[in-house]
């Protein structure tokens, strides 16, 4: 995946804000957090409403073999394992710091589910999708070069600053995101008894959502592509396969889309609020109390361009309003 930012950059926290008064701007100078705990303390706080990821752990201790504290541990709205560090100010030591953590969560999957399941529930630990971990690197500033160094890892890595305002503002901002390759077997093998899980062969007996897509009828992909066209044609959106679903996001899922080649159909998830729009029996249906593949509350399915077109305004409003 192309990270959000590229070519001859300095650090990469641009954010402006202002204050309008009278009918003249002034500039609301961000800075750095005091203390490093006080903003790891503001996010593990706010975490899924910040970051679409539940907060499980906080300064989790990793053991006399691993020797650390992992600062925060979550689990995104996908499914994913997540690891979070932060730096006040310049973020050269977070990602290798984070990194030597992805060591610890590929020994002990069975303890990090264990925390899953005391936090939140036995279906929620049951449901745990290992294929691809994620890290998620919070701090002041980024350089290219830090930016440089996440595309060559191959490992899927968030990086993410943030401005501090006063007054309770606290501004975050995804400099860049990789999505990363499949988890290596012996992560998978040790979760075999994950929802995700998968047999010794490694081959999982669940139909992922690539294969799906691979098998469906031409026609079903070229309206795939059109769809998809309309999301990742904003810059700060990215798609990321996951098991059932190929997400879109920016900090958060924006949309989720999966395929349903019998009937033809692409059936779309976005984070609009259902009580905001006129619902339409077979087109657009209010999924905050089902239980169902993806995320967001409004469902849309789309089976034709006329559907595409009519879906258009919601979909924008999806990536707009996140």
């Amino acid at each position: 995946m192309t990270p959000l930012c590229r070519g001859g950059l300095k650090p990469v926290n641009n954010l402006k804000l202002f204050r309008i008064a009278d009918g003249q701007a002034t500039e609301v100078l961000g800075t750095a957090v005091a203390l490093e705990r006080h903003l790891q303390t503001q996010i593990e706080q706010n975490m899924e409403t910040m970051l679409g990821i539940r907060f499980l752990a906080s300064e989790y201790v990793t053991g006399p073999r691993h020797r650390g504290r992992i600062d925060s541990l979550g689990l995104d709205e996908n499914g994913n394992p997540v690891i979070l560090e932060y730096k006040r100010s310049n973020g050269k030591a977070v990602i290798t710091q984070a990194l030597s953590y992805l060591a610890w969560l590929r020994d002990h999957p069975h303890e990090f589910e264990s925390l899953v399941m005391k936090q939140l529930g036995d279906e929620v630990s049951g449901s745990v999708d290992w294929s691809n971990p994620r890290l998620v690197c919070i701090a002041g500033d980024f350089t290219v070069h830090d930016v440089n160094a996440v595309e060559e890892i191959g490992r899927r890595i968030d990086l993410v600053s943030y401005r501090d305002f006063g007054g309770g503002l606290l501004a975050l901002q995804l400099v860049a995101s990789m999505a990363g390759s499949s988890t290596p077997h012996r992560i998978q093998a040790a979760a075999v008894n994950a929802s995700s899980a998968l047999p010794v062969g490694g081959s999982s007996t669940v139909k992922s959502v690539r294969q799906i897509y691979e098998n469906a009828p031409e026609s079903l992909r070229g309206l795939y592509a059109d769809l998809d066209a309309i999301l990742i044609g904003h810059g700060d959106v990215q798609k990321e396969f996951q098991l059932h679903y190929i997400a879109y996001r920016k900090i958060k899922n924006v949309a989720t889309v999966r395929f349903q080649p019998r009937s033809h159909t692409l059936v779309v998830r976005l984070t609009v609020d259902p009580d905001t729009v006129e619902l339409c029996k077979g087109f657009t249906r209010d999924v905050r109390e089902i239980g169902c593949l993806g995320t967001g509350d409004l469902e849309v399915r789309i089976r034709s361009q006329e559907d595409l077109a009519r879906a258009g305004d919601l979909v924008r409003r999806s990536i707009g309003e996140n």
